[in-house]
């Protein structure tokens, strides 16, 4: 094999909006096999996940529980907002 051939990115899709994009620009979410949900922000964490593309997107998955769907658990307000918290610290270390 080629040395010089790039590796494919692995692109994922925004729960919210369908928005395709490599794995790295989006938004983890994981719930764990103990049912703990919250935010990956290293996006390695063991467990299901589903991708958010931003916090409008996060907020419309939300209001809509597409999340619910996507991790196949019922969440509850703490969970959301455990989730809502870490985006939110993540935007704060980006900036």
């Amino acid at each position: 094999m080629p040395e010089n051939v790039a590796s494919k990115k692995k692109q994922r899709r925004c729960v919210a909006c369908g928005a395709s994009a490599d794995k790295r620009s989006l938004h983890r979410i994981v719930r764990s096999k103990d049912g703990h949900v919250a935010f990956d922000p290293t996006g390695r964490a063991a467990g299901r996940g589903a991708y958010v593309c931003s916090e409008a997107c996060f907020q419309a998955a939300r209001a809509s529980r597409k999340l619910d769907r996507a991790l196949k658990a019922s969440l509850s307000a703490d969970d959301y907002e455990r989730v809502a918290q870490g985006l939110a610290a993540q935007r704060a270390e980006e900036q």
